[in-house]
């Protein structure tokens, strides 16, 4: 998400700001395409950071060797005092299998620990680390069955079944302590929610008070787009709709048809084009503040009044019209992207 260094670029115009040693350098805003005047930090971090994924880590692995001292699975009953060896062993596995999912999620899936991307993010990672680690670990326990456990329980050997048995009492035992963990992160997933939308509404705000100040962007020998430039935009038929850049308000998807909602003469207009949106995408993919907020929508950030969190969900609240367009999930990160460039 930080703005590349080195080799030719886009430069950045008066009014971007970008993220530099965890912070945000800003100037004013030209065009109403870009935003914010001061300095911030983007999205709070949390106090104990790295410590406290592996103190949760470290309590789930706890929590699940609890789990299976008290049921006995496996046949623990059979081995007496030397059961509680066999514990100290699957704590001990399922630690490793943590710091090994966690070296999958870092390198291959390129997902390492962050808490300076937003809450969806966090819920993804943990989403996909479960899916990860409970198939493995289950995997680590059958192997330690068959090569440990298996002398006195001739039903430890390793078999297809015995895996399936392992994954579903590991996947039981996962779903239970993922909700432990979410009821007591719930809050502060949150308060990291609410803040990161009042920061983003700072800057909001810093656009409307520089409005009246804005100057035209000068196009320089380095930059291909020019964001006072008029834009055609065309569907599959004859018909077009030409507009300034920033008087783009959004673009909403309509069957077959996209709406183009934008400002002539200070009024709202919609015209409706036949196209796609990932035509629409495409022909605006020069233009890093135009980014799609949700599958049925692409939006000026520019032309944003306000960002609203709920419960969880975003909104984002349009000048001029005061229309509420939905941000999704998956498109989350790449509205924090475009502001943040």
């Amino acid at each position: 998400m930080n703005s590349p260094s080195g080799g030719s670029h886009l430069p950045v115009p008066r009014g971007a700001f970008r993220v530099i040693n965890g912070g945000i350098n800003c100037g004013n805003v030209t065009n109403g395409l870009v935003v914010l005047g001061k300095s911030a930090t983007f999205v709070p971090r949390m106090n104990k950071g790295h410590k406290e994924t592996i103190s949760t880590r470290f309590i789930s692995t706890v929590f699940m060797v609890l789990a299976i001292a008290i049921f006995k699975p496996f046949g623990l009953e059979m081995w007496q005092w030397q059961a509680s060896v066999h514990l100290l062993a699957l704590f001990a596995l399922g630690l490793f299998s943590c710091f090994l999912t966690e070296i999958i999620l870092r390198y291959m899936i390129r997902m390492p620990r962050s808490y300076d991307r937003g809450v969806s993010y966090i819920i993804s990672r943990n989403l996909r680390f479960q899916c990860i680690n409970t198939p493995l670990v289950s995997l680590l326990i059958c192997l330690y069955r068959h090569f440990a456990m298996s002398e006195l329980v001739e039903g430890n050997r390793l078999s297809l079944s015995n895996y399936l048995e392992t994954l579903v009492i590991i996947a039981f035992l996962s779903f239970a302590i993922g909700l432990y963990w979410r009821f007591k992160f719930r809050s502060k997933y949150l308060a990291m929610e609410l803040e990161e939308t009042r920061l983003l509404n700072e800057q909001l705000k810093e656009i409307q008070s520089e409005k009246t100040s804005e100057k035209p962007l000068q196009q320089t020998p380095d930059s291909t787009v020019c964001q006072s430039q008029d834009l055609t935009l065309t569907g599959t038929t004859n018909e077009s709709v030409t507009l300034q850049i920033s008087d783009l308000l959004f673009i909403e998807a309509v069957g077959n048809y996209v709406k183009v909602n934008h400002l002539r003469n200070d009024q709202v207009h919609t015209d409706m084009l036949r196209a796609t949106m990932k035509q629409m995408e495409e022909t605006l993919l020069p233009y890093p503040m135009i980014v799609r907020c949700h599958r049925a929508f692409l939006v000026n950030l520019g032309q944003v009044e306000q960002i609203i969190s709920h419960s969880g969900s975003t909104q984002l609240l349009i000048k001029h019209c005061h229309e509420s367009l939905p941000v999704s999930r998956s498109n989350m990160a790449q509205v924090r992207a475009a502001i943040t460039l």
